[in-house]
């Protein structure tokens, strides 16, 4: 196997491997919890890769992107995070596969580039997967599996990080083209936990982020294993191939979620699944 596929892979595993244990921890947990603990208790982890890592000159471009899309990010991931504990993980994880069709039609509007053939190929992927996912609606009517997204809460919130994720993952390029991929996947969730620690000590919660520390651990050694593992694939090729094969995560949990949390109809969702992923390779590689 090529091994920056390899990595790729490895950081879809245990993305979708964290948002199982994650969406299992708050059966007792709030949200802004487990989004500090995704964070949080991965650094112990991620702080072994430190003594590797050569630290670049941080320029103030850098700085200025940074300070741009942590707010950005900060919101997505408390939406993330509370997509997965109000609805199926297979109903809420594939619409991240809409990133890509949002940046699309981001670059349509601010520059006026439109996609090529597969590209459009791509979103009519995408979007027909996204239709499959609810498919049994169509009892109520060919717009049905339409209507089941707009119900399911979850799914609403996953197509808003979705869009955000579009404008923070083209921000972030800058940051990462100004620092270095290895360094900036430490120091971003430094930076991130950072903000998440003021945030829950306003709120009166950072007594909870040792509530359930087997668990918790757990969350944060897989969240440690997919930023080494991401940012590693992505020093070895070009960023479009990397997210392409790391959104195969859509994939692995729509099978958490039929074995660890028996949803249903996930064969149906297993199939809108592959579809969306599909679509993404058609964008991002061809």
């Amino acid at each position: 196997m090529i091994p920056w596929v390899f990595y790729a892979l490895m950081a879809a595993f245990t993305l979708a491997t964290a948002d199982a244990i994650s969406k299992k921890a708050m059966g007792k947990t709030d949200e802004l919890v487990i989004a500090w603990v995704r964070q949080g208790y991965s650094l112990p982890f991620l702080s072994l890769a430190f003594f590797f890592i050569t630290i670049p000159h941080l320029d103030g471009t850098f700085w200025l992107a940074l300070l741009f899309i942590v707010p950005l990010e900060v919101t997505a991931i408390i939406l993330y995070v509370k997509a997965i504990r109000l609805s199926p993980l297979s109903l809420t994880i594939p619409f991240m596969a809409l990133s890509p069709v949002f940046i699309i039609f981001i670059a349509f509007f601010m520059l006026g580039e439109l996609p090529d053939r597969s590209g459009f190929l791509g979103i009519l992927l995408i979007v027909f997967g996204a239709y499959i996912l609810n498919v049994r609606a169509t009892r109520e009517g060919i717009l049905g599996p339409i209507r089941a997204i707009k119900r399911e809460k979850g799914s609403v919130l996953m197509i808003i990080v979705a869009l955000i994720y579009s404008v923070t993952s083209t921000i972030g390029k800058i940051s990462i083209q100004h620092s270095s991929p290895l360094f900036f996947g430490f120091f971003y969730p430094v930076v991130l936990t950072f903000v998440f620690t003021i945030i829950l000590s306003i709120k009166g919660g950072m007594s909870k982020v040792t509530s359930r520390p087997v668990l918790f651990l757990g969350i944060g050694f897989f969240i440690a294993i997919m930023v080494l593992s991401h940012f590693t694939a992505l020093s070895m090729t070009d960023v479009a191939y990397m997210i392409s094969v790391k959104r195969t995560s859509l994939i692995f949990s729509v099978i958490y979620g039929k074995f660890l949390f028996g949803e249903k109809n996930t064969g149906e969702r297993l199939l809108g699944s592959v579809l969306m992923v599909a679509g993404v390779v058609l964008i991002t590689v061809f």
